[in-house]
C-alpha cells in the first residue's frame, strides 16, 4: 500500500489511476492522519481495489506524516558521498565521523513539507544543496534493539530530500529551514519492496542527472541506524529516519526543478523558489 496524505488532513491510498480516499472509509478525523492510522487499530488493506477518488492532479499531496515527533538523520552514509565532502571542504578527513562513532543528528519537524508544496531558498548569497536519501517512518516504540530485529518494525519507506545550507554552524541548524526536509510523495508499505537494501535512486536537476546511487552501497544499513538511534533515546512510531546520500549533491537556485526517484518507492517533482528575508547572510553568520 501506498499512503499519502492530501488537502491537509485527508489520508488517502495512491495508486496507478489516483487516490483512494481513507479519511471517508475508515473515518480518521486528525490533522496528521497517517501518525491517527499508525497508532491506531485500522485496516486499509481492504480498500485497495477501489475505484479511486480523486484523480492525481486533483489533489496537493502534503508530507504523509505531518509532524513527526522526531527526524533522525544518518550522516555521510555513502563512501563516495564521503569522499565528495572532503573535496568539496564541507568536512577535513579529521572531522569525518560514522553514526557508530558519533551518532545521528536531529532535523526540526517544521522544517517538513510535501512534494507539492516546494523548497523555499532563504538566502541568496549562500550555497544550498540538494540530497536524495531512502527514508522511513517506525511503526512501533523501540528502545535498544538489535539490528536483526528492526526491520519488524518499519512502517514504510518514502523519498526525502535533506536540504542543506553549506557552512559551519551544526548540521540540524544548517538543515531544519523550512522546508528544508521534503517527505513524499507515498510512504510505501515493505510488503511493496523487495529489498530496501537494492533500490536505484535518482536526482535530476532541471532533466541533468546528478545523484544516481543504489541504496546497497549505504556504509550503515536501515536495520543499522535503528539500532544506534534507539540507544541514545526511544525511536517512537511516526518517527520519520533517513539514511544519507550519495554523491553528486549540488546547489540549488530560485526557479530550479528537482525530479526525485527511488525504484519501487515512487518520485516526485519539487520546485525551488527563493524567499525574502530580512536578515543578510553577514547576520546570521556573526550573530549580528
Amino acid at each position: 500500500m501506498r499512503f499519502v496524505r492530501f488537502d491537509e488532513t485527508n489520508l488517502g491510498l495512491l495508486t496507478d489511476d489516483g487516490v483512494i480516499n481513507l479519511t471517508s472509509r475508515l473515518g480518521i478525523e486528525s490533522h496528521d492522519p497517517l501518525q491517527t492510522y499508525i497508532r491506531g487499530d485500522y485496516d486499509a488493506s481492504e480498500y485497495i481495489d477501489d475505484e479511486p477518488d480523486f484523480d492525481r492532479s486533483e489533489v496537493q499531496l502534503q508530507s504523509p506524516i505531518r509532524r513527526p515527533g522526531k527526524v533522525i538523520a544518518a550522516p555521510l552514509n555513502y563512501e563516495n558521498h564521503i569522499e565528495e565532502a572532503i573535496a568539496d571542504k564541507d568536512i577535513t578527513t579529521d572531522e569525518w565521523f560514522s553514526i557508530e562513532d558519533k551518532g545521528y543528528f536531529l532535523k526540526a519537524p517544521s522544517s517538513v513539507v510535501g512534494p507539492d508544496h516546494g523548497i523555499e531558498l532563504p538566502f541568496r548569497d549562500r550555497r544550498v544543496d540538494h540530497e536524495i536519501e531512502l527514508a522511513f517512518v517506525m511503526a512501533d516504540d523501540v528502545k535498544d534493539i538489535d539490528a536483526s530485529n528492526a526491520w519488524d518494525h518499519i512502517f514504510g519507506y518514502t523519498i526525502l530530500l535533506d536540504i542543506s545550507v553549506r557552512g559551519d554552524q551544526d548540521r540540524s541548524n544548517r538543515k531544519s529551514y523550512d522546508t528544508f526536509t521534503v517527505i513524499g510523495p507515498a510512504v510505501v508499505t515493505p510488503d511493496e519492496i523487495s529489498d530496501p537494501q537494492d533500490l536505484q535512486m535518482e536526482l535530476q536537476l532541471n532533466g541533468e542527472v546528478r545523484q544516481d546511487e543504489n541504496t546497497g552501497d549505504m556504509v550503515y544499513s536501515c536495520a543499522d541506524i535503528v539500532q544506534y538511534a534507539s540507544i541514545g533515546a526511544t525511536i517512537e512510531a511516526g518517527d520519520v529516519i533517513t539514511t544519507g546520500t550519495p554523491e553528486g549533491v549540488s546547489q540549488l537556485h530560485d526557479g530550479d526543478t528537482v525530479d526525485a526517484q527511488i525504484e519501487d518507492v515512487g518520485r516526485m517533482l519539487v520546485d525551488v523558489t527563493e524567499r525574502d528575508t530580512k536578515f543578510s547572510d553577514v547576520n546570521v553568520q556573526k550573530g549580528g
